[in-house]
């Protein structure tokens, strides 16, 4: 809708229909007035658009259904590795307290974050291909030689401990990547689903019925211009047939005022008739 200021000074609101929801004849209306040309060529056009439309409205169909496909089982994967976090979180914290323990109450967090030079995890940011859609996936590599500054903690005591606090939290950063990949697919995928099912719903309610109208508009055109074409000629044969017969009375009115015979054959000699002429003398 569009404001319009009179010149009393109110104003009025005008409403516009989107470009979308127009009749197919009245948005190439609105476009200028203008309709495609009735002929065999326009016809054969737009049947081409028409199978080019409907050929990309199945393919984006089966897409979709691809997706959804997938879609649905990451969602089932997702609620599955949300649950496993939950628990590895928690034994990881645990964990953490126990081993807080057994290195007699000490807080080993600052202990460990001085000996950790170089991360011995990585996650690395791939692509896997799913109906033509890129999905980002991490991927997480762990190198045990960049351990060797962490591994010597707590040699006097409570080593077993942290040891076994170390190996859970690395359980649980393994569980929180799955999760991290998982969710960014399940969002990359939700993304595409919409996109793909806005064109599928543009193809099957716009694009599909408006070329649809446009090629029975055509036709009906064509089948109108055949009839004028065929009633039009019939027109001009009837006056032809009119024209002659009115040529031929006058002709035999003529003929009847002047006196000549009509419809008489003239009696002329032939020349395959085999009497012979009479010979002529110079």
């Amino acid at each position: 809708s569009s404001q319009v200021v009179t010149a009393a000074g109110w104003p009025t609101i005008l409403f516009i229909r989107p470009p979308f929801l127009l009749h197919p004849l009245d948005a190439m209306s609105s476009a200028g007035g203008q309709r495609p040309p009735a002929n065999r060529m326009t016809l054969q056009t737009f049947k081409g658009r028409l199978g080019g439309a409907q050929k990309g409205f199945r393919l984006l169909k089966k897409k979709r259904d691809a997706l959804k496909a997938r879609f649905q089982a990451l969602l089932k994967d997702i609620v599955d590795a949300k649950l496993q976090v939950g628990t590895g979180l928690k034994d990881a914290s645990f964990s953490l307290a126990k081993a807080h323990w057994a290195n007699s109450g000490d807080d080993i967090t600052s202990t460990v974050v001085e000996r950790a030079k170089r991360p011995s995890v990585l996650c690395k940011l791939v692509a896997e291909n799913v109906a033509g859609v890129s999905i980002p996936v991490f991927k997480m590599s762990h190198d045990p030689t960049k351990d060797a500054s962490v591994q010597t903690l707590g040699v006097a005591h409570g080593g077993a401990v942290i040891n076994a606090c170390r190996e859970t939290y690395f359980k649980a950063v393994t569980q929180l990547v799955r999760l991290a990949s998982l969710q960014t697919a399940f969002k990359t995928l939700d993304e595409e689903i919409k996109m793909t099912s806005r064109r599928v719903n543009a193809l099957e309610y716009v694009l599909i019925p408006r070329i649809e109208d446009t090629i029975a508009y055509i036709t009906q055109e064509m089948d109108e211009q055949s009839r004028e074409e065929f009633f039009r000629v019939k027109k001009v044969v009837e006056k032809k047939k009119a024209k002659l017969a009115r040529e031929k009375a006058e002709a035999e009115k003529a003929a009847t005022a002047s006196g000549k015979p009509t419809g008489e054959a003239i009696d002329a000699p032939s020349m395959f008739d085999g009497k012979k002429d009479s010979d002529l003398i110079f």
